[in-house]
């Protein structure tokens, strides 16, 4: 039954943009063509009177996704980092999404909080403050320890919010099948598997010991990081449903009469962010994967302070070599390799030409340099890469989804601190950095060296499996090896003596 309600809940949501007034500005924002704006108003505006109204004291496009949901509330988070495709004064309407949103009774808060940890907020705090910030997910509560005075941030989940999201995200499961069925060609795209990511993410998200977890892992990766902080937990006062850590001072990314108030370069502001975003994906492979303005401070020093580790994005070494690979290709203005190790990864099928290829990555590239970021229209050029990538038949890397959507956002974070900002330029160094530690001699040793323990681990067991192998050898394949499984045991045995001779031979 639950296909009749996902029309339904569909069906609400065009009538929902539609009542708020959300539509059009929707519309307009994205300069969408008259046949579109034609398709969706003929289609939405008889059934209005359907949809919600909304806070009538909000904008209207923030009206609409506030009325909407958690899930469309998150899509307007990240729409409001890109000023250059939704324009300046729907960027800054929907930034409210961020962390100012309507919050719930401060007494629902601890009774969470006492449930969820089995104590008296009382007897642990000598503080609990009103809620100092409010997101889609959660809200956050300044306290103080009653046994040391410290401050802390206590996170606690909004009521009833699991059940709230997953209608949601079955709306979007049948939205993406119809499209799925309805358009062949958008198969190549994976509409189903990008929500089933997405329902990945927002699952992590609504768990706040996963959150407390991926914080922690942040905290020690990012140890050693000049000018960036990430906010220390404490475990004994986190659960599911409430979380609790350092409490951390600055002004809001997004507040640039504050920040110049406070003397802060915003030049400066917005490479430091860039930069560490690309260092922490590229060296650690884990990374915030949710940087809007409302998740990042700007401490009295200049510090960054990233917060709300909800959604953490995490790539494996090869894929960071190939993305690290592609970036330098970009910046060197090397088109041809950059070509060649998509090819590689197999991120284009081997039967298209990587000269047309090339050919088409150097009209996206070229237009990039010589330029400052203010000449360049974000919306076409992605527009662009669409229609390269359906040219040549890519498909869509789930595994890289938070990868690419938090470079688009750190972009447009980085751009909204300063508008000149180049991002190739600002990522030159990083990427450089990358590409010398892990592609090369230096690189092959720590490879050699992570083989080598792997073999260790299996070291007492290789005489029985290489006496094994040659009984097998001796008798003939077993009724149950196929001739391909053999061939494949002798060659992983074989591999696994190779490399050991290779390692020995590093050491010795």
């Amino acid at each position: 039954m639950r296909g009749p309600h996902n029309i339904w809940r569909l069906i609400r949501t065009g009538a929902t943009l539609e009542r708020t007034g959300a539509m059009p500005v929707f519309l307009n924002a994205m300069d969408a063509p008259f046949s579109v704006r034609l398709v969706f108003r003929g289609l939405c505006w008889p059934f209005q009177w359907l949809g919600d109204k909304g806070d009538s004291s909000l904008p209207p496009a923030t009206r609409g996704l506030t009325a909407l949901g958690p899930a469309y509330i998150k899509f307007g988070q990240i729409l409001s980092t890109r000023p250059d495709v939704v324009g300046d004064d729907m960027a800054v309407q929907l930034r409210i999404l961020q962390d100012k949103l309507p919050a719930f009774d401060r007494d629902i808060a601890i009774s969470t909080v006492e449930n969820e940890l089995d104590i008296k907020v009382s007897g642990v705090f000598s503080e609990f403050s009103e809620p100092v910030a409010a997101a889609s997910i959660a809200q956050v509560h300044r306290a103080k320890l009653a046994e040391t005075g410290q401050d802390v941030a206590v996170k606690v989940l909004r009521p009833n919010i699991e059940k709230a999201f997953r209608k949601d995200i079955d709306a979007f499961y049948f939205a993406a099948r119809t499209i799925e069925t309805l358009s062949p060609s958008s198969r190549r795209l994976h509409p189903v598997e990008v929500i089933e990511h997405f329902d990945g993410v927002v699952r992590g998200e609504l768990d706040l010991r996963l959150e407390a977890a991926a914080a922690s892992e942040f905290y020690d990766n990012t140890l050693n990081d000049p000018q960036f902080q990430v906010p220390k937990i404490n475990w004994g006062l986190s659960a599911k449903n409430v979380m609790t850590m350092d409490w951390v001072e600055g002004e809001n990314a997004g507040d640039n009469s504050a920040l110049d108030a406070a003397g802060h370069d915003r030049y400066v502001l917005g490479e430091r962010v860039l930069q560490l975003f690309l260092s922490h994906a590229l060296r650690d492979g884990f990374f915030h994967a949710d940087l809007h303005q409302g998740n990042l401070k700007i401490a009295p020093n200049g510090d960054v302070i990233a917060i709300d580790f909800g959604i953490m994005g995490r790539i494996d070494e090869y894929t960071r070599r190939v993305y690290a690979e592609i970036l330098f290709g970009f910046i060197q203005r090397d088109y041809q390799r950059v070509a060649e190790v998509h090819f590689e990864a197999g991120y284009v099928p081997a039967n298209q030409d990587v000269d047309e290829f090339a050919r088409a990555l150097r009209a996206v590239g070229e237009p990039i340099f010589g330029m400052d970021a203010t000449q360049i229209s974000m919306g076409r050029l992605l527009s662009y890469l669409f229609e390269v990538t359906e040219q040549f038949g890519m498909e869509t890397r789930t595994e890289l989804i938070l990868l690419q959507r938090t470079m688009v956002v750190v972009e447009g974070v980085a751009r909204s601190l300063h508008p000149q900002l180049n991002i190739w330029e600002v990522a030159q160094p990083i990427v450089e950095s990358y590409i010398k530690d892990s592609i090369g001699p230096k690189a092959l040793a720590k490879d050699l060296a992570k083989t080598a323990r792997v073999l260790a681990r299996f070291g007492p067991r290789l005489p029985k499996l290489a006496e094994a192998a040659l009984i097998r050898q001796a008798e003939g394949p077993a009724q149950h090896d196929t001739p391909k499984q053999n061939r494949l045991g002798w060659a992983v045995f074989g591999g696994g003596i190779a490399l050991l001779g290779v390692w020995i031979g590093q050491v010795f």
